[in-house]
């Protein structure tokens, strides 16, 4: 049988934007945090570089300001790029008081200034970290927290499946048990999406299997608009190895030294930009994926060997080890690296105080579109815009009427006309196929045919999608690919639309810049 549960505050997701939202109400308010697999199994954990924040009385905030409106391509607003980067010291230190291990310069006497590393597109040491595995100390750190709050009630394996919006409000959502696979109704006087990006709709990813597009597409279905979708980052540098097709080599090798080679061992970054490696992602990405394209070669190799051993293992510990188990000894010689789709820039729209269209309903991380990221998200600039705008949203949700929102007269979720499948091929199928067309047709390098052609694919999948879900019990795995068609229908109409070249959206039919830089922006209906 399903079951209701009541709540003042739903939190659809568990990573690091919807865990810190949970901990800012969770002394005020009774909160429910949705994950879909395990605690921990999101895109925070394995977020390797660190945090973006201005810590050091060389760098200003001015600075790092600059840096971001560089590598946005003249998209991000300017507003909130600065609003961002103004509170990023403070949330630094909500999260150093929650008990984060940040790496720290030892000196004598002393407990140690915090190492701040070098990152593609910042001109100064800004990026704070935890080795070189900070999303995992972040992400164990905000578990720990959660876990022990007596305002915070967690359930893992469940799946939002539609957000419940009456009388032009939220007030809550249907979620799939996954392991009892019944649909229950969790009422909440406000929602949280903050369920990540959607890289997972690609072939090659650095993300989990839980980036599905989630958020974007519940939020699209309520009436949500979204924007800059095109903006699909692909990470330069994902390893090139069967047993980890998704390891991500960090931003952090290239910024302590580490240098791009050709197969012969040429290298060849000076040549597309006067930064070299350490260039926007966007850029980097691009001559990788050109330099593979005009040699007819799998990949590229990323050495850092000539820092020596010392130097890697205490500087990549995690990286370092995870190579060896795969036999590769980064200390010794060139990573074999590719392009991987990484990061969306684009997502729900949401003001300051992390407010979508529907009145009840937030969305923060990934899952949201700022304004902050512009054409290209910055390198560690994504998990600062996490907490800070999980801070903004927590203040207005506690500023609101606790009383708005809670209904008890929405229904249970109706499975009486559906029967259990016979099909499931079906859904492994689309997915593949899904995957395979994007990666073709909506990469790196675009084309306006291409893009038609994916968009005739998308809809065809959908229409199946659609009958399918009509006439079968839901699962996990249908949800997550009628939410991954939608964000890709969404994110080739984006591509659509844009006629010009810009940051993370290059196409070979209008390779130049457009005279105005305008966001994307979709409407429901």
């Amino acid at each position: 049988m399903p079951r209701r549960h009541t709540h003042d505050v739903l939190v659809i997701g568990s990573g690091a934007a919807g865990l810190s939202v949970a901990l800012q109400v969770a002394d005020r308010a009774r909160v429910a945090v949705i994950c879909k697999s395990d605690l921990g199994d999101g895109s925070t954990s394995w977020a390797q570089g660190g945090i973006a924040a201005v810590l050091d009385d060389t760098d200003s905030i001015d600075s790092h300001v600059a840096d971001t409106l560089r590598a946005g391509a003249g998209l991000c607003h300017e507003d909130v790029v600065r609003f961002t980067v103004e509170h990023s010291r403070e949330s630094i230190q909500w999260l150093i008081d929650l008990g984060v291990g940040f790496t720290r310069l030892v000196n004598p006497g002393g407990p140690g200034e915090f190492h701040l590393t070098m990152e593609g597109g910042h001109s100064h040491r800004r990026i704070i970290h935890a080795a070189d595995a900070t999303g995992r100390a972040v992400s164990d750190t905000l578990i720990e927290n959660a876990r022990r709050h007596p305002g915070v009630q967690i359930f893992e394996h469940h799946i939002a499946v539609n957000l419940v919006v009456t009388g032009g409000r939220c007030r809550g959502a249907y979620v799939l048990d996954k392991e009892r696979a019944t649909v229950d109704l969790f009422s909440a006087r406000c929602v949280v999406l903050a369920t990540g990006g959607a890289s997972k709709a690609y072939l090659y990813t650095t993300n989990p299997a839980t980036a599905t597009g989630d958020g974007i597409a519940m939020a699209w279905r309520a009436g949500c608009r979204v924007a800059n979708l095109e903006f699909n980052q692909f990470h330069p540098t994902c390893l090139y190895h069967p047993e980890a097709r998704s390891f991500l080599v960090s931003e952090a090798v290239r910024g302590e030294g580490g240098v791009l080679l050709l197969p012969d061992g040429e290298r060849f970054m000076p040549r597309f930009h006067p930064q070299a490696e350490l260039a926007p992602r966007d850029i980097v990405a691009r001559a990788i994926d050109h330099e593979m394209k005009r040699l007819g070669i799998d990949c590229v190799y990323l050495d850092i060997s000539h820092k020596g051993e010392d130097f890697v293992r205490s500087h990549f510990p995690t990286i370092y080890a995870r190579c060896l188990e795969l036999g590769l000894d980064m200390a010794q010689a060139p990573l074999p690296v590719v392009p991987a789709a990484h990061y969306t820039c684009g997502g729900v729209m949401i003001d300051r105080d992390g407010r979508t269209d529907v009145p009840g309903l937030y969305a923060v991380g990934e899952t949201a579109f700022t304004g902050l990221h512009g054409a290209n998200r910055m390198a560690s600039n994504s998990l600062l815009e996490c907490f800070v705008f999980a801070r903004a949203a927590a203040h207005h949700i506690l500023a609101g009427d606790p009383a708005a929102g809670m209904v008890d007269d929405t229904p249970d979720w109706d499975a009486s006309q559906v029967r259990d499948s016979d099909e499931d091929v079906v859904i492994s199928h689309n997915w593949q196929e899904l995957r395979r067309f994007m990666w073709d047709y909506v990469g790196i390098v675009r084309t306006t045919k291409r893009l038609q052609r994916a968009l005739n694919r998308a809809h065809l999948l959908k229409q199946e999608i659609a009958e399918y879900y009509r006439n079968y019990r839901v699962s996990a795995d249908l949800v997550e690919l009628r939410n991954l068609a939608l964000v890709a229908e969404l994110i080739i109409r984006s591509a659509l639309a844009r006629h010009e070249s810009r940051g993370l959206h290059y196409t070979l039919d209008y390779p130049e810049l457009a005279p105005e830089a305008e966001d994307t922006i979709l409407t429901p209906g």
